[in-house]
């Protein structure tokens, strides 16, 4: 009797501390849903503590580019040379301008250029080597700039007109019929 007795309590306990449970998960998930309720009416946004603040930079003060010219004509050359340009600049901007990357636009050509932040006033350069081979005719390669400028991004192009080489002056390409 003894046994059932101790049984029957345990299981009321058990069925007690269950339903606390319940309630407390409840309670938790209410609160939760209100929580996400008032945050939804007052459209603001939480700033995380671990933010920092930030102000959108004014383009007054960025670094500018000031080039002698943007675009270089090589005229006409024969297939095969090579034409290597420098493109100078001088920063009239506020503040140390910085070149992060520069891209061509085909593997036919190739940049250099000042890889330290050049200060205002100061004069800085961009290189652009094309290599003309397996290239015919109308020829307009681009180099991008990215920098702390406005805009971010700056395009130099190169121009002119490749000879193709003539097709005696080779060797043959592949097997000759007879």
């Amino acid at each position: 009797m003894k046994i059932k007795l101790l049984s029957v309590f345990a299981l009321v306990l058990a069925m007690a501390s269950s339903c606390d449970q319940k309630d407390d998960q409840a309670a938790k998930i209410q609160a939760l849903e209100d929580k996400i309720a008032q945050l939804e009416n007052n459209n603001t946004a939480v700033t995380p503590v671990n933010a920092q603040t930030t102000t959108a930079a004014d383009p007054s003060t960025l670094g500018q580019f000031q080039f002698t010219e943007m675009e270089y004509d090589f005229g006409t050359i024969n297939e095969g040379q090579v034409v290597e340009h420098i493109f100078n600049f001088t920063n009239n901007g506020q503040s140390p301008l910085v070149i992060s990357n520069i891209t061509a636009s085909c593997g036919c050509t190739s940049p250099d250029w000042t890889k330290t932040p050049v200060n205002p006033g100061e004069e800085g350069f961009v290189k652009v080597v094309f290599n003309s081979t397996a290239k015919s005719g109308a020829q307009a390669p681009t180099v991008t700039i990215q920098a702390n400028t406005n805009p971010t991004v700056t395009r130099l192009r190169l121009k002119g007109s490749v000879t193709p080489k003539l097709a005696g002056a080779s060797a043959p390409a592949g097997p000759l019929k007879r």
